[in-house]
């Protein structure tokens, strides 16, 4: 499918069901080709959307040596900045 940037802001609901059919949408501004939007991927093959955990992003960094520990990581990142003034 192909359209153009007023077609994405008048009719949008048809590019996304052209998204939901997996067809890719280019998008179009004065005529010319800007961008292509592919369907995202996150439904399993039998249309029914994935879990979290079946997310292919989902356990990236388990191998990771920094990430042992949960916890620790979210209390270092939650951490305030410090300066020694």
């Amino acid at each position: 499918m192909k359209a153009s940037v007023l077609d994405l802001r008048r009719r949008m609901p048809e590019v996304l069901r052209a998204l939901d059919r997996n067809e890719r949408v280019t998008i179009l501004y004065r005529g010319r080709e800007r961008a292509v939007l592919v369907p995202s991927g996150n439904r399993t093959e039998t249309g029914t959307r994935m879990s979290a955990g079946q997310h292919p992003a989902c356990g990236m960094w388990a191998d990771h040596p920094d990430y042992t520990d949960v916890a620790a990581q979210v209390r270092t990142l939650r951490q305030g900045r410090k300066h020694d003034f």
